[in-house]
């Protein structure tokens, strides 16, 4: 493992892995790869971003523009239950399930096998395995898009194959070989067809032997006595059949040298990776544990690091075709939960929250992929289902269909009109960060406000526009249906979303009339409770044992409500977080509480979600996480929310602020967080220990910021581009 200012940018383990769970992940956002590093039976479970399932299912959003009038006029005349029979009649439809493609197996005669150790190196995206002379490596390669595998040992003897019989794999599932020998060694290949269906993938790895002797035994190759072996994978979803001729062809113009591949690699991981670091001055005997060690004790600034490191690690490497799953980029077993899905309404944004400060524009450029890709998908919900124009997201995607078909009674996700703008929102972060409006990003804004255009329509009887249906994901009032009228998230998306669009589009005559209408959304309801009320509308009470936290969208990620704008707003905002419940203790309802605490400068309530978290056993020896506690459900919310969690603790910001260690907890008294972005263009350097902190900021632009400290205090000062400008306080 490599060290860059202290912390271990690694982790590592003194047995292979037993579950797949276990196994160390390398990814490039296309690729994945679970590595279990057993010299004796080596296995690398392969998976790819395109993996998805048919199912039969009808991905199609329901026809129901005609019928929205009344279902309109009910709602608004009182009928809390008017909604639930607002569909196409159909069953729950799950989107496509991910699913691994296969494992490459390397069978090695048992022998004395002593000073085992496995790691991975964050740095260069390295998996490797070591014992008595035999050494494993494998990495996924981000220059040459082909998972890489070295083996070395001395008279080194194996039997390769690439293994389909994965958990949960069909039983019609339509698998064929092939197997030929090669002037490198041989190249191995996996037909796999979906039982009745003319989809298929296809796996091919070209064998590369140094020294020794290759024979076959289809469908494996034997290599003898070789020095080392060298293995290139690529997996390819198609239709029909798949040239493996040429598949083999292209993996042959690739380098045949370990040490040349990765250089080309690393070259690129390094320097994503690499942009952030967090030192949270942990004890070096802490740090040299172990993951499994490690994560036995929960309040070791070790594991913080560590896991911040992590996250960054496996967010960075699962994200490029796609942004990540719910799983990343991984999975071992065909019957992931909720299909392995991009979960739209609460878990995708939870994961990339930290792309633009942790400096990972590769994390946005992946999200704005899978946005931009879909947006024909879009359109055509907001007409089947709204009759409007422009566009309305869907809650869950398996990143080949963006329509509306998941929903239910109890899940009416066809009504949540918010996701566009949810889903935007790191978009636009990503251009204030970098000073750039992307042309994409404003196309895709001005449509999300085309639908508002068309879809407020409706008043209440002050002339305010109301939103309706309405849903609060995935909760519902006490006393009412799922949908309603004035989800707080809904009016804050629409607000947020027409007055973006504007600023995007200055010139036009559509911005001042977007402008109007988000002037016409009523303001927040604040309940009986003194809370921020999750439906501004009169007669919905509130539920508050959920894991979704969407009424709070105003305090993050946007900055409607603010302590220091709207202390007023910000102080219902809190009570609303007290009131909140962690219902089934779902990792992203913690982390997400934490998010918005640290928003509200609430340090104590931080580290509570924080600890439930580290409490809770959710962390598998890999460092990938789990959705529940004791590492039950293989998630990958917890391992990418919490660097988003330590970086908004220490440091948040807006185009025209920067608030300095606004909720830092007495656990973590001294640190240093380097190379954090801003949204308004510069580069800072924190440190912190009792009694004194100190920051640099290293800006790329000119411009007038007010700084907000933990004290409270506010301070304007002017950032010149080019020009360090260094804040030195005694206490913060």
């Amino acid at each position: 493992m490599t060290e860059l200012t202290g912390p271990v940018h690694g982790t590592w383990e003194p047995q292979p892995a037993a579950r797949w769970e276990d196994a160390f992940l390398s990814g490039n956002g296309r690729h994945g790869a679970l590595v279990f590093g057993d010299p004796n039976v080596e296995r690398v479970v392969v998976t790819h971003h395109t993996l998805v399932r048919p199912h039969g299912s009808n991905p199609r959003p329901p026809q129901l523009a005609g019928e929205l009038p009344a279902l309109q006029d009910r709602l608004l005349a009182g009928d809390v239950t008017a909604a639930e029979s607002f569909t196409d009649g159909r069953p729950l439809q799950w989107v496509r399930p991910f699913h691994p493609a296969f494992q490459v197996r390397l069978d090695r005669p048992a022998g004395d096998c002593h000073d085992y150790r496995r790691e991975v190196d964050f740095t260069t995206g390295v998996v490797s395995a070591t014992c008595a002379g035999w050494t494993g490596r494998v990495f996924v390669s981000r220059a040459d898009d082909v998972i890489v595998q070295h083996v070395t040992a001395p008279g080194l003897t194996l039997d390769i194959s690439l293994d389909h019989r994965l958990p949960g794999a069909p039983d019609g599932l339509g698998v064929g070989h092939g197997a030929v020998l090669t002037a490198e060694g041989a190249l191995l290949s996996l037909l796999a067809r979906y039982p009745q269906d003319d989809r298929a993938f296809t796996g091919v790895t070209l064998v590369v032997v140094t020294g020794g002797t290759t024979t076959l035994a289809p469908p494996r190759a034997r290599v003898e006595e070789a020095r080392s072996v060298l293995l290139l994978t690529r997996v390819r979803r198609h239709t029909g059949e798949l040239d493996v001729t040429a598949e083999g062809r292209a993996l042959r113009d690739l380098p045949m040298d370990h040490d040349e591949l990765l250089d080309r690699h690393a070259a690129l991981h390094r320097r994503a990776y690499a942009r952030v670091t967090l030192d949270l001055a942990a004890a070096p005997a802490g740090r040299a544990l172990p993951g499994s060690e490690l994560l036995k004790r929960p309040r070791d600034p070790a594991l913080t690091e560590r896991l911040f490191a992590a996250g960054r690690y496996h967010l960075l490497s699962s994200a490029g075709l796609f942004p990540p799953r719910l799983t990343g980029l991984w999975t071992g077993d065909w019957n992931t939960a909720w299909s392995g899905a991009f979960t739209n309404d609460a878990n995708l944004n939870l994961q990339t929250a930290s792309a633009a400060a942790a400096g990972l524009p590769e994390v946005t450029e992946a999200h704005a992929a899978l946005i931009h890709r879909q947006l024909p998908d879009w359109r055509d919900n907001a007409r089947a289902v709204f009759g409007t124009r422009g566009v309305v997201a869907p809650a869950h995607t398996d990143g080949e269909s963006g329509h509306s078909y998941h929903f239910s009674r109890e899940y009416p996700l066809h009504l949540w009109t918010a996701g566009a703008d949810w889903l935007l929102k790191p978009l636009v972060d990503h251009d204030e960060t970098h000073g750039v409006r992307d042309p994409r990003t404003a196309a895709a804004l001005a449509e999300v406000a085309l639908f508002y255009a068309d879809f407020l329509t409706r008043t209440d009887d002050n002339g305010q526009l109301v939103v309706v249906p309405s849903y609060s994901p995935e909760n519902r009032p006490a006393d009412a249906s799922w949908v309603t009228v004035n989800a707080a998230m809904d009016l804050s998306a629409a607000r947020h979303a027409l007055r973006t669009a504007a600023d995007y589009h200055p010139d036009t005559p559509d911005a001042d009339r977007w402008r109007a209408l988000a002037d016409r959304l009523p303001p927040h309801r604040i309940n009986e409770d003194g809370a921020l009320a999750e439906w501004a509308w009169p007669g919905l009470a509130d539920s508050y044992d959920h894991r979704h936290l969407s009424h709070l969208y105003a305090v993050w990620p946007l900055e409607e409500i603010t302590p220091y704008d709207a202390p007023g707003l910000a102080a219902a905002a809190h009570r609303a977080l007290e009131l909140r419940g962690a219902e089934n203790d779902s990792a992203h309802g913690h982390l997400h509480h934490a998010l918005v605490a640290a928003r509200l400068r609430d340090g104590e309530r931080v580290a509570h979600a924080l600890g439930q978290v580290l409490d809770g056993d959710f962390f598998h020896a890999s460092l990938m996480s789990a959705h529940y506690p004791d590492r039950h459900v293989y998630n990958a919310d917890a391992a990418h929310t919490l660097p988003a969690v330590l970086i908004e603790m220490l440091l948040q910001s807006t185009p025209h602020r920067l608030v300095l260690l606004p909720a830092l907890p007495p656990s973590l008294p001294a640190g240093r967080l380097t190379g954090v972005r801003t949204r308004f263009g510069a580069e800072v350097e924190l440190t912190w220990a009792p009694g004194r902190a100190t920051a640099v900021l290293k800006p790329t632009r000119s411009v007038r910021i007010e700084v907000r400290t933990s004290s409270g205090d506010a301070e304007p000062i002017d950032l010149v581009a080019g020009e360090d400008h260094v804040l030195t306080q005694g206490a913060w």
